[in-house]
């Protein structure tokens, strides 16, 4: 029973998207809108999660494969960039002892140069400009 039950499914879910990193996102914002529904009974809230829990299925069981792949691409680079954006303030505050950063005037690019104090001349690594920096 299990088996044909098992085999139905496949059957039925052959061509179409599936599950991906967008469609966990949205699933796990969808819980907590329920969650929240279910604090404040709002019916706004109520709708949203309806309209979001249609969106989830609806990629899901989708036969347009390529569409749903650029979106999944389009959200896992946001991902990417919100993610780096945090790695990297966290990075910065680790080093904040040790590191300074500085932007060159030239190029816009951000430097790390070693937190010594003074006044030093200073070679970008992009543009190959110097430029002096004052660390205190």
């Amino acid at each position: 029973m299990f088996y044909r039950l098992k085999q139905a499914f496949y059957r039925f879910m052959y061509g179409r998207y599936g599950n991906d990193a967008l469609n966990n996102f949205l699933t796990v914002f969808y819980l907590i809108l329920v969650v929240f529904n279910l604090l404040l009974g709002s019916y706004t809230v109520y709708l949203l999660s309806l309209v979001l829990i249609f969106i989830i299925f609806f990629r899901m069981l989708s036969r347009n494969i390529d569409k749903r792949r650029k979106e999944n691409q389009k959200f896992l680079n946001i991902k990417y960039r919100f993610t780096q954006f945090f790695k990297e303030r966290s990075r910065r505050f680790k080093e904040r002892k040790t590191h300074v950063y500085k932007k060159c005037p030239a190029c816009k690019a951000t430097l790390r140069l070693p937190r010594k104090k003074g006044k030093h001349t200073c070679c970008c690594p992009k543009c190959k400009n110097s430029f002096k920096v004052r660390v205190f």
